[in-house]
């Protein structure tokens, strides 16, 4: 004898319908964004190893375009981002603007929330960092915005699903360390 549960499979489907007023976090660009985030992001290394015909090598110069997109506020934030901060809030103030007016700048420039784009410019940074330098974990962390060890535990392992140790061992590649400087 079949013993289910009438009440259960007569559920009702349940439908919310929200305003459009309030789906702002739903919004999607009607055309391409303008740059993609690997067009924006600006490595912190100033300098890389270069070999020469002997097989020697020294560090030179490397090229980074500070100001990708020509837009002062964006490149600005770009900078800001690169440089471990990560306070949007205080940014804004210092620009003259709100939140909402830096984040809708990034998303029509992107077409990413801001909050999103800033993890992701932080994950790129945190992996920048692993891979090529020697840097504690605290460091790491500090140099990429995300404040502490256990907050770049927290971020790889939500981003990653696996450990900073193992995220370094992961990246790196032969000669990976030291190949580039801050």
């Amino acid at each position: 004898m079949d013993h289910q549960n009438p009440a259960i499979d007569q559920q009702p489907e349940i439908n919310i319908t929200v305003p459009a007023s309030r789906q702002l976090h739903r919004r999607e660009l009607r055309k391409p964004a303008q740059f993609s985030f690997d067009e924006l992001y600006i490595s912190p290394f100033r300098q890389k190893r270069q070999y020469d015909n002997e097989g020697q090598w020294k560090y030179v110069d490397f090229p980074r375009d500070l100001q990708p997109t020509g837009i002062h506020v964006m490149d600005d934030l770009l900078q800001y981002l690169m440089q471990g901060n990560s306070s949007l809030e205080r940014f804004a103030t210092e620009q003259g603007l709100t939140v909402a007016e830096v984040s809708a700048l990034v998303f029509v420039l992107t077409g990413i929330r801001c909050r999103r784009f800033q993890q992701l410019y932080q994950v790129r940074l945190i992996d920048d960092l692993l891979r090529f330098t020697d840097l504690e974990y605290e460091e790491v962390a500090q140099r990429a915005g995300i404040g502490t060890r256990f907050n770049l535990f927290r971020t790889i392992q939500r981003e990653h699903q696996m450990s900073a140790s193992r995220r370094r061992a992961y990246l790196r590649q032969n000669n990976d360390e030291g190949r580039f400087l801050l």
